[in-house]
């Protein structure tokens, strides 16, 4: 995988705590058209080639 270089005016973190979730967008949440999962339970989101969220899923199982 590339290197990603972020540099946003603004990042949006939202954790769910109840489904164990966090969610991280760059700038306005916008949607995605692509995304890849370069590790299980890790969803890096794109659109038009521009990082535009991270998802975390089971972020407990990380901070483990």
């Amino acid at each position: 995988m590339e290197s990603i270089v972020l540099k946003p005016s603004k990042l949006d973190v939202e954790y769910d705590k109840e489904s164990d979730v966090l969610y991280i967008s760059t700038g306005k949440p916008r949607e995605a058209d692509d995304s890849i999962e370069p590790q299980e339970g890790v969803v890096i989101r794109t659109r038009k080639g521009e990082l535009v969220g991270i998802t975390i899923i089971g972020l407990h199982t990380y901070l483990s």
